[in-house]
């Protein structure tokens, strides 16, 4: 098929729906995908999961996930089909061959990239650094059971207002 592309279609059926009937359906569409050229790649069932708002009264649904290969024509047959099924509330349809382009295309340019980078030196082991002084140590607290030495009082941290001078008479 000359006009091939990949794409992923994502649709959510009504959560009271029967399992047989879902996996009908999902052979109805593999059958359209199949018999117009295409190919299925992935058909995943996801299970019933919670809506991210209100859809047809219902908080929850059934999601499905198709990874199909084909023409514009045959998307267009299978949005038809799901647009007239009932049991579908809502469906999506993505073109992801040019999202994969893109990524193949860095990943390719991050590698050549990293080819044309030399490899990172390997640091040298360092020599020791020289000792620096010791500051001068803070007086330890007393051994429990000795007597403390008296201290110099603290000066205040922070500056009191100064006291009002007695007047001399």
């Amino acid at each position: 098929m000359k006009d091939s592309r990949i794409y992923e279609e994502l649709f959510i059926v009504q959560p009271e729906t029967p399992e047989e009937e879902i996996d009908a359906l999902i052979e109805q569409l593999k059958g359209v995908i199949t018999s117009a050229g295409g190919t299925v790649t992935k058909a995943d069932k996801w299970g019933k999961r919670r809506l991210a708002y209100r859809v047809a009264k219902k908080d929850y649904g059934y999601y499905i996930l198709f990874e199909f290969t084909s023409g514009p024509t045959v998307v267009r047959e299978l949005e038809r089909r799901l647009r007239v099924t009932d049991m579908v509330i809502k469906f999506i349809t993505v073109r992801i061959d040019e999202k994969l382009k893109k990524i193949e295309k860095r990943r390719k340019q991050r590698e050549k990239r990293a080819a044309r980078k030399p490899p990172a030196p390997v640091p040298a082991p360092a020599a020791p650094a020289p000792a620096a002084p010791a500051a001068p140590a803070a007086p330890a607290a007393p051994a429990p059971g000795q007597p403390s030495a008296p201290s110099a009082p603290e000066a205040p941290a922070t500056p009191a207002a100064p006291a009002a001078e007695p007047k001399a008479e």
